[in-house]
């Protein structure tokens, strides 16, 4: 029990003693919300896309990790699209803070992966390579979570009704910086 209280009291007590929360070895888990619609009149369309991810920094601002993307879009009376993917994300940031926010980094992230796009009752599909790539921007509300956004341009390359698929996407996320073994070390024997 004591184990886990100087554990859980060291991860805490990062988000105040951290100066850099995209140094090498710590580690970013988070996600991403975008195409968020809740219709309220007719035809009440909802649709939803929804993108956990998770990376480790090799080194200072580059991070190599997964994600998994999930969507759909519905509306009474029309076709359900559903969306989906899964593979491997980069991410590289900024040497420095922005000036105008000094808690804020721009980033790039680009993915590669597996993914698809099916709208129900025959109104096509493409499955097969899923490539991304665009410009983020990471504000730091604390120093090991940040609120960003991110443009990216999308393409979907494979197999079906429709052999290309490309579109532009605006997401806002939520990432969580927690410190790698090698700080955690640091912060436990500076409490002991």
């Amino acid at each position: 029990m004591k184990k886990i209280i100087i554990t859980l009291v060291a991860i805490l007590s990062t988000g105040f003693l951290a100066s850099a929360q995209i140094q090498k070895g710590n580690i970013m888990v988070g996600g991403n919300f975008a195409n968020i619609n809740l219709g309220l009149n007719d035809p009440k369309i909802f649709s939803l896309d929804i993108t956990p991810k998770a990376a480790w920094f090799i080194q200072d601002n580059v991070a190599l990790g997964g994600y998994v993307n999930l969507g759909i879009q519905t509306a009474k009376g029309s076709n359900t699209t559903t969306s989906y993917g899964a593979g491997a994300l980069g991410r590289y940031y900024t040497g420095s803070d922005v000036s105008v926010l000094k808690h804020g980094r721009i980033f790039a992230e680009a993915t590669a992966g597996i993914g698809g796009v099916n709208v129900s009752n025959g109104g096509g599909n493409t499955n097969g390579l899923n490539l991304s790539a665009g410009p983020g921007f990471a504000y730091f509300i604390t120093p090991n979570i940040g609120l960003e956004t991110l443009l990216k341009y999308n393409g979907l390359v494979g197999f079906g009704s429709q052999a290309y698929q490309s579109n532009l996407n605006l997401s806002f996320g939520l990432q969580i910086y927690l410190p790698g073994s090698s700080t955690a070390k640091k912060i436990k024997s500076d409490m002991n």
